[in-house]
């Protein structure tokens, strides 16, 4: 009777789930070991660019993730006085990258990615730890209070502060502090829906979003110290800190609700952190790691969760040869995480006068058109999954009249 290699997903998150799906299609015995309760996710919403999308369909959810676009007609960056910097709309977007930018709750993703598992993969409540990654001649091993698994791949999705990274790697330094700390929330429309949009000030970001379902994703950044907390609430912090900005932020924050009671739509913030250092592979033994576990990365390019998609559909194109999967994945995403850090340092500057060449210099490009603004994103947003059957047919279409960049040629056809 032939063997089917069993998987040991560690962590429920976006990455994880993604991961377990494309796992279960390639026809792996799969089990995901979540520590929390639920899989209710942390956090708000995801942006998910036009790499994410080709990935998701992969999987089969890039149609269905398409039709949950919300966001139409312009947007762009403002001051805090209102004035824009730059326009942008959707159809620039798409029309260089072949894809819309699609906002949606994170818990949706979430329910999406794990109706495409057998009933009793994720098992919630489990903690687990790698007591052992493996080699060629034994399988990987996973404590969990229950007992131990035995794993012919172990799939590390356990987040920033990753136990199983530290296993693998102890001698790596971990995520620093990025210098600044995030606040978000899903509110109620307040009157007429807001462009969606992003104002940078002096050290402080604000942005809307809108989601399909009529609510608004907000967002706002600011350098701080790491650790520190409002003495009040939240919401009062941003008033303090955003209530004077241009209309429609005030009306937008008085939507918010107080930390008083905590809800889905509260007000979140967390400490933005990122890993420096590359770590020298993602895998060891028969272990892989993959999204914030390999890479974590500040958020000012929207690119942390679609890299963990990214990751998972790479890895179970190579789960039989993590080194190939190390070797396409880790230039790709510390490329990235550098370009993140750097547009955190100049989207966050604190000095006037970087802020009076940093906004001078948008403005003058904007002028000459979206599309110098969103080569930015060449490289990024216009990736493709490696060669291979997929379930949506648009990806296949456009596999078809575009040669597969990069990362596509590092795989072989299996």
């Amino acid at each position: 009777m032939a063997h089917t290699p069993k998987v040991v997903v560690i962590g429920g998150g976006i990455g994880g789930l993604t991961a377990a799906a494309a796992l279960h299609q390639r026809g792996l015995q799969v089990t995901v070991l979540e520590r929390a309760r639920t899989l209710d996710p942390v956090g708000a919403a995801i942006s998910l660019a036009p790499n994410a999308l080709r990935a998701l369909d992969v999987i089969g959810l890039g149609d269905e993730t398409r039709d949950l676009a919300a966001w139409q007609g312009d947007g762009g960056l403002r001051t805090p006085g209102g004035r824009w910097l730059s326009r942008a709309n959707t159809e620039a977007l798409a029309e260089r990258f072949g894809d819309p930018l699609v906002l949606l709750h994170r818990a949706t993703l979430i329910n999406s990615l794990a109706a495409q598992l057998p009933p009793d993969t994720v098992r919630t409540a489990t903690a687990a730890t790698l007591a052992d990654p493996g080699g060629v001649d034994r399988p990987a091993r996973v404590h969990t209070p229950e007992g131990e698994w035995e794993a012919d791949l172990v799939v590390a999705a356990d987040g920033i502060r990753s136990g199983v990274r530290r296993t693998l790697f102890p001698e790596h330094p971990g995520p620093v502090y990025s210098g600044f700390t995030t606040w978000r929330v899903v509110l109620p429309v307040p009157g007429a829906e807001p462009a969606a949009h992003e104002t940078w000030g002096r050290g402080r970001i604000w942005g809307t979003q809108p989601l399909k379902d009529g609510r608004v994703y907000a967002y706002a950044a600011a350098l701080a110290p790491a650790g520190e907390r409002a003495p009040d609430d939240e919401k009062a912090e941003l008033v303090r800190l955003l209530g004077e900005w241009h209309n429609p932020l005030p009306a937008t924050l008085s939507a918010a609700p107080p930390e008083a009671a905590p809800r889905p739509e509260d007000v979140l913030r967390h400490d933005v952190h990122h890993i420096a250092d590359p770590l020298p592979a993602f895998h060891r033994g028969r272990v892989a790691l993959l999204g914030d576990a390999a890479h974590a990365m500040p958020p000012t390019l929207g690119q942390g969760g679609n890299q963990a998609i990214e990751d998972a559909i790479v890895l179970a194109h190579h789960w039989d040869d993590l080194a190939a999967y190390s070797a396409a994945r880790l230039p790709r995403t510390s490329a990235i995480a550098r370009q993140a850090v750097r547009v955190a340092r100049l989207n966050l500057t604190g000095n006037r006068a970087a802020m009076a060449v940093r906004n001078t210099l948008i403005a003058t490009v904007s002028k000459a058109g979206p599309a110098l603004l969103l080569r930015s994103f060449d490289g990024i947003a216009d990736w493709r999954p490696p060669q291979s059957p997929y379930a949506s047919g648009k990806t296949q279409a456009d596999n078809r009249q575009r040669s597969t960049p990069r990362e596509g040629r590092l795989h072989r056809t299996r």
